[in-house]
C-alpha cells in the first residue's frame, strides 16, 4: 500500500462526507477511517461494468453497491439517454429487481432518479425474473431497463443490469459511454433523486400474462406433454424471483404435477437455507433432490434468485439423481431444438444457434450435423443478444446457451432465461419419458454420436484490491510464459482474445481473432483438450474452463469412458498447478 493510494482514498471519502449524503452514511464513513484496509477496499475504485453490469457487496463507498452508486449509474444513463435520443419526447425505461436486500429499494430509487430527469418509467409492482424485464423492453418499446440484482453471487452482493432497447444487456459502445457519463458526475449533489410520480407507472400481472403466451409458443409438442401431464416435478426457487413464474410457465405448458419446495419457496434475500444461492453448486439443490427422493420425482429444477439461470437434476441408470452441468444441459436443449425442427421440417436453411468461446464443442458437432450454422462468441449473454439483434429477420434462431446455466430459446427475449429453460427443459424429459426413455440415456445416445465431451470448471477466488491483481498476475504469467504442453499433451493452438490473435504453435503463422477484445486465453491441445482461462467480469474470481473429449461405441463403455476423461481432467489441473 502506497501513500499516495491512501491519499487519494481520503480525498475520495472526504469527498462523498462533503456531500449531501444521509447522516447514517456519513457515519459509516468516518467509521471506515479506523479501519484503513476497509476504507482503501471502499473506495480504491469505481464499480465498473463486467459481463453482468454493476455488481459489487453491498456497503458504503465508490466500490460498493450503495444508493448513491446506484443513483449515480442512473444520473449516467440519464444524461446518456437524453443525449442518444434528443429528438424522443418520451424516452422509456422499464425496472425490475430480484429477492436480496435492498433490491426494491434501490429499484425505487433508480425509478425515482429516471424520473426526476424526465424519463417515463414502468416500475414492476413487485420482484420479477430477470428475462421478463428483458421482455418488458421490447414489449413497450422502451430504450433502456434496469433490473436489480446479484444474479447467483452470496448474499452480501446487489447489482444493478442495464439493457438497450433491443432487450440486451449494453454492450460496446454503449457500456463505455454510460460509463463516462457517470465518470462525469464529480459529486453526487448532481444526483437528481425528487421523484416526479406522473412519469412513473407501476405495471405486473398484465405483462406476466403477455409473457407466459409468448412462452407457450416455444412448445414443440404439446400433444405430448398432455400425455405426460402427471410428469412429476420438484421446482425451488431458491428464495428468488422464480417462484413468481416458474410455476405458472409449467402450468401453461400443460404440467399439472409440479411440487415447490416449500423450505425455499418465500423470497428471501438472506437465502437462508444455502450457503449461496447458485444452482451451480450441488449444495444448493440438495434439499430439493431429497425431496425428490422422497416423493419418486422424475425432474428437479431450481433458478437463481434473479430467475435466469437454472440447475437440473435428473435420474441416472440406478435412478438415483444426478447433476448434469451447464453444458451437459446446454446439449440435450439444442439437441432437442434441432432435432425437433428438422422432424417438423421447420429448417428452411437459414436458421443458427449460439454459444460462447468456453461452452461445450458438443454443440458446434450437432450443429454440422444439420447444417445449421453455429456463432461463437465471448463469455456474456448480452453477445449472445447481439447476435440475434444483428440476424433479426435475416436469420432464425432456434436456441443459444453458456455453460455457466444460462439459456435461450426464441427471440421474444433477449437474455438467459431459466423461466423458458424450466418449461423447455420438462417438455425434453416428458418427450423422453413417452418415449420409455429419459434425459440421462439421450446424453448418453448424443455422445456416441458425436463423441463424449466432458467439461469441468475451476475457479480460484481472490478477493479485494490485492486479489485483482494477483489474478491479472496469473493471466500475465500464462500469456506472456506459456506452456509448450499440458499433460503431456503439445499446445497446438493459442488464442488470445485480448491480442485478437491466434497463435499457431506448429507453424507459428498467426491468425485474427473477429471478435471483441477480452482478457481471455484458450489452449488447443494435440489430443482435442481446450483450456480456456478468464477472470470473472463478476466475481473476484479467475476461471479455468477445461474440455476434454473421447470416442464412445457403446452404452456399456459409459463408465469406463467417464472415469477415463476424468482422470484426464485431473492430470490437466495438476499439470496447470491450480490446485
Amino acid at each position: 500500500m502506497t501513500q499516495e493510494l491512501l491519499n487519494t482514498v481520503k480525498q475520495k471519502a472526504q469527498s462523498w462526507l462533503n456531500s449531501d449524503i444521509d447522516q447514517n452514511s456519513k457515519q459509516e464513513i468516518k467509521s471506515l477511517f479506523n479501519n484503513t484496509q476497509e476504507l482503501i477496499e471502499s473506495f480504491y475504485k469505481d464499480l465498473e461494468f463486467g459481463t453482468g453490469g454493476l455488481r459489487g457487496i453491498m456497503g458504503i463507498g465508490t466500490n460498493r453497491i450503495n444508493s448513491y452508486t446506484i443513483g449515480m449509474t442512473t444520473q449516467g444513463l440519464c444524461n446518456y439517454l437524453l443525449r442518444q435520443f434528443p429528438d424522443k419526447q418520451d424516452i422509456k425505461v422499464a425496472i425490475a429487481f430480484d429477492s436480496r436486500n435492498n433490491s426494491q429499494l434501490y429499484a425505487k430509487q433508480t425509478a425515482s432518479v429516471f424520473s426526476a430527469n424526465g424519463i417515463k418509467v414502468f416500475l414492476f409492482d413487485d420482484l420479477r425474473p430477470t428475462p421478463e424485464l428483458s421482455f418488458t423492453i421490447r414489449h413497450l418499446g422502451c430504450q433502456s431497463g434496469v433490473v436489480i440484482t446479484a444474479s447467483h453471487n452470496p448474499k452480501e452482493y446487489n447489482g444493478y443490469k442495464v439493457y438497450w432497447e433491443d432487450g440486451g444487456q449494453i454492450i460496446t459502445p454503449h457500456d463505455k459511454n454510460i460509463i463516462e457519463e457517470v465518470r462525469k458526475i464529480k459529486n453526487i449533489n448532481e444526483i437528481k433523486f425528487d421523484e416526479n410520480l406522473k412519469f412513473v407507472e407501476i405495471i405486473g400481472n398484465k405483462i406476466d400474462k403477455e409473457y407466459i403466451n409468448q412462452l407457450t409458443e416455444l412448445s414443440l409438442n404439446p400433444d405430448i406433454i398432455q400425455e405426460q401431464k402427471n410428469f412429476k416435478i420438484v421446482y425451488t426457487p431458491i428464495h428468488g424471483t422464480g417462484t413468481k413464474l416458474v410455476p405458472d410457465a409449467l402450468k401453461a405448458y400443460g404440467f399439472k404435477n409440479i411440487h415447490i419446495l416449500n423450505e425455499q419457496k418465500e423470497p428471501d434475500g438472506n437465502f437462508p437455507t444455502v450457503k449461496s444461492p447458485n444452482p451451480e453448486e450441488p449444495a444448493a439443490l440438495e434439499l430439493a433432490i431429497n425431496k425428490a427422493i422422497e416423493i419418486d420425482a422424475d425432474i428437479v429444477m431450481a433458478t437463481d434468485p434473479d430467475a435466469d439461470r437454472v440447475g437440473v437434476a435428473i435420474k441416472d441408470n440406478n435412478n438415483q439423481f444426478v447433476l448434469l452441468n451447464g453444458n451437459q444441459t446446454a446439449t440435450l436443449l439444442i439437441d432437442y431444438l434441432i432435432t425437433q425442427w428438422n422432424n417438423k421440417q421447420k429448417l428452411t436453411g437459414h436458421e443458427y444457434i449460439v454459444k460462447t468461446i468456453v461452452t461445450t464443442e458438443l454443440l458446434s458437432e450437432i450443429a454440422n450435423k444439420y447444417n445449421i450454422e453455429l456463432i461463437n462468441v465471448l463469455t456474456g449473454f448480452k453477445y449472445i443478444a447481439d447476435i440475434i439483434n444483428q440476424n433479426h429477420g435475416k436469420k432464425k434462431f432456434i436456441g443459444g446457451g453458456e455453460e455457466s446455466y444460462g439459456y435461450l430459446a426464441g427471440e421474444f427475449v433477449r437474455d438467459k432465461d431459466a423461466v423458458m429453460s424450466c418449461a423447455l427443459i420438462a417438455e425434453i424429459a416428458a418427450y423422453m419419458k413417452s418415449l420409455n426413455s429419459s434425459l440421462y440415456y439421450r446424453l448418453i445416445e448424443i455422445y456416441k454420436e458425436y463423441g463424449f465431451y466432458k467439461e469441468k470448471l475451476i475457479s480460484i477466488v481472490r478477493r479485494g484490491k490485492s486479489g485483482a491483481e494477483e489474478i491479472q498476475q496469473i493471466m500475465d504469467n500464462f500469456r506472456n510464459a506459456p506452456p509448450r504442453s499440458i499433460n503431456n499433451s503439445t499446445i497446438m493452438l493459442i488464442h488470445d482474445f485480448d491480442k485478437q490473435k491466434t497463435l499457431d504453435q506448429i507453424s507459428h503463422l498467426r491468425y485474427n481473432i473477429d471478435l471483441p477484445k477480452s482478457n481471455v486465453l484458450q489452449f488447443i491441445l494435440q489430443d482435442g483438450s481446450k483450456i480456456s482461462i478468464r477472470p470473472s467480469g463478476t466475481e473476484p474470481k479467475i476461471k479455468f474452463y477445461i474440455s476434454v473429449n473421447e470416442e464412445l461405441n457403446k452404452t456399456c463403455d459409459y463408465e469406463k469412458i467417464n472415469t477415463l476423461l476424468e482422470n484426464r481432467i485431473q492430470k490437466i489441473i495438476e499439470s496447470l498447478k491450480i490446485q
